[in-house]
């Protein structure tokens, strides 16, 4: 009886190893019968941003409507002055449609009331250049003018690189030229060769701070840093020969 027992165990280990085997030799063969390889090959170039653009805002908190607004009214000469000197054309300063709103009064248990305390007022300007360093000096000093009187909330300037449409071409021609280094150091070791290209698609542009290693499916476009790097991206299937 042990001894058959023995037997059947055999054969069952037998019949466990031939199915093994046929499965890995399908697995094998549905592999090799694709005979191509899909890389990702990246490309990456520093640039210096050639313009920028500084926005920001005047206000003046009064009693009534038309004070707020001559207080606005008599702080734009000084602002418009100070970018003057700081050489900005007046084809350079852009000057807004200034706004308001009312603020109510609030009672001591926190609700907000009908009456009007005071009035709001602002009015945003912004400057451009192609002199990103003149931009960033403006965005840094111009807070300065607090000490005139002005009322004055900055935002962070932006800056831009408008010639990325020039050197696209040349960039996915680089990142293609990786994916097939990439493919043939994969292939090495099983003795096979890069073919011709089977299908490229080219991935979104990624613009971001020079030492930044952020990416998105959607693409980064980074307007805070005048340095910056862009890196473009080539996902390439090679026929393997």
């Amino acid at each position: 009886m042990l001894e058959k027992i023995e037997r059947f165990q055999i054969l069952l280990l037998a019949v466990v190893i031939a199915i093994g085997g046929i499965i890995a030799s399908g697995i094998l063969t549905g592999a090799l019968s694709k005979d191509v390889i899909s890389v990702t090959g990246s490309y990456s170039q520093q640039v210096i941003s050639d313009s920028g653009i500084f926005e920001f805002e005047i206000k003046s908190r009064k009693a009534t409507k038309p004070e707020a607004y001559a207080e606005i009214n008599k702080q734009r000469p000084v602002v418009i002055k100070y970018l003057e000197e700081q050489g900005f054309s007046k084809e350079e300063i852009d000057i807004k449609t200034s706004r308001g709103y009312d603020i109510y009064k609030i009672m001591p248990n926190g609700m907000t009331t009908n009456q009007i305390a005071a009035f709001d007022a602002s009015q945003r300007i912004s400057v451009k250049s192609k002199d990103v360093q003149k931009i960033k000096k403006v965005a840094t000093d111009i807070t300065n003018l607090t000490s005139k009187g002005i009322d004055i909330n900055v935002e962070e300037p932006s800056y831009f690189y408008s010639k990325l449409s020039d050197v696209k071409v040349k960039m996915l021609e680089e990142a293609t030229k990786d994916a097939k280094q990439r493919a043939s150091a994969m292939l090495k070791a099983t003795h096979n060769k890069v073919g011709k290209i089977q299908s490229v698609r080219m991935g979104v542009f990624q613009i971001t701070p020079v030492d930044s290693t952020n990416v998105s499916d959607m693409g980064i476009n980074d307007t805070t840093t005048i340095e910056k790097k862009i890196t473009s991206v080539a996902n390439v299937t090679f026929r393997i020969k």
